[in-house]
């Protein structure tokens, strides 16, 4: 194993061993979240041990809990008892690896991850906000309490330990065609319109890859195209706790083509939407992310038939938009331009890794 992720609480009570941070959603089910808990017990007293993991949503600064305002809501919960030992999991070789790397004293736990819900997705920050960001995000947690979930008790930060996970989706195997769109646009003071039609030469790419998009003009009118704009829009709808819908632009490339009255274009052009020219933009969603390791825009929400929308939270989808700039020419000019605009659906996502 490469690597063995640890977090010790404050009193030095339990430590919280995993040997990753990212569980993979293959659809018909999650991984398994297998972990160990290194107990010291000398302080305990009568006081028993859990072990937790909770996905929630958040939508607020921690820091405003102080108010009595509470800005996260837990979308699912599970808890385990493992001290004194109630909770007994079928040893698996990542339980074995970390047993090893804990000692006698470690309790092994496991969690099944249902696979209904979201994957992790965080809402970028801007540049003066602090504190935990916007989002749905995955916790393990061990804590030391009298109960395993009492409201009325109040476990204390010394007595916890927590690590922060992500649930994470990869692309299908299978991709598919790609889409094409097309629109015919009249003018005024024009006979005959223009024809615009764009397409895709699949249904989904990688983030990162360069998106050939297929352009074609057929300008049977008397007007000018001056030049055409593509920008790629990302949707992102809150669900969970309002009707919170929003787009933000993360590229807009303009190209100088002229395409003259009674001509026709055609050309293939290519885009690139990267995290890298957007890290300003504020409420852009993002890929989970683990502390301060970097990230990418998010990827698209994968919906299942029969899913519930409410359950995943945020809603991520992609859009590009083609728009022709026509110049309206003649006495009148600006009076009679126009633009005539497409839009063709996009998916981002990441590509499965080798096994």
């Amino acid at each position: 194993m490469a690597k063995v992720f640890k977090k010790t609480s404050g009193n030095g009570g339990v430590t919280l061993y995993l040997g990753k941070r990212d569980y993979v959603d293959h659809v018909d089910k999650v991984d398994q979240v297998d972990g160990v808990v290194k107990l010291d017990t000398k302080d305990f007293g009568n006081r028993k041990v859990f072990v937790q993991l909770a996905c929630a949503f958040r939508y607020g600064s921690e820091d405003l809990d102080v108010m009595g305002l509470c800005f996260r809501k837990d979308i699912w919960i599970q808890h385990f008892q493992i001290y004194p030992e109630s909770h007994k999991p079928t040893l698996s070789a990542m339980h074995n690896t970390l047993l090893k790397k804990a000692g006698d004293d470690g309790k092994p736990f496991s969690f099944e991850i249902p696979n209904n819900l979201p994957c992790s997705v965080c809402l970028q920050p801007g540049p003066d906000d602090r504190g935990k960001a916007c989002g749905v995000d995955f916790e393990v947690k061990t804590y030391i309490a009298n109960k395993k979930s009492d409201p009325d008790e109040k476990i204390k930060k010394k007595d916890t330990a927590r690590l922060i996970i992500r649930k994470i989706q990869f692309a299908p195997s299978q991709i598919g065609a790609g889409p094409k769109a097309d629109i015919c646009k009249s003018f005024m003071m024009s006979d005959k319109p223009v024809h615009l039609e764009a397409s895709l030469e699949k249904d989904l790419y990688f983030h990162g890859e360069p998106i050939p998009i297929k352009i074609k003009i057929n300008n049977e009118s008397n007007k000018t195209v001056k030049k055409f704009k593509i920008s790629v829009e990302q949707l992102t709808d809150i669900i969970l706790y309002s009707a919170d819908k929003y787009t933000k632009a993360v590229l807009c490339q303009e190209f100088e083509e002229t395409v003259e009255a009674n001509a026709t274009y055609e050309n293939t052009l290519t885009i690139t939407p990267l995290l890298a020219e957007n890290k300003e933009k504020r409420g852009l969603s993002l890929d989970g992310r683990l502390k301060d390791e970097d990230t990418n825009l998010a990827s698209t929400t994968m919906l299942r038939q029969g899913l519930e929308k409410e359950v995943l939270g945020i809603l991520v989808s992609y859009k590009i938009k083609i728009n022709l700039m026509v110049d309206g020419g003649g006495l009148l000019g600006g009076l009679t331009s126009s633009n005539v605009t497409l839009e063709v659906p996009l998916m981002l996502m990441h590509p499965k890794p080798q096994e």
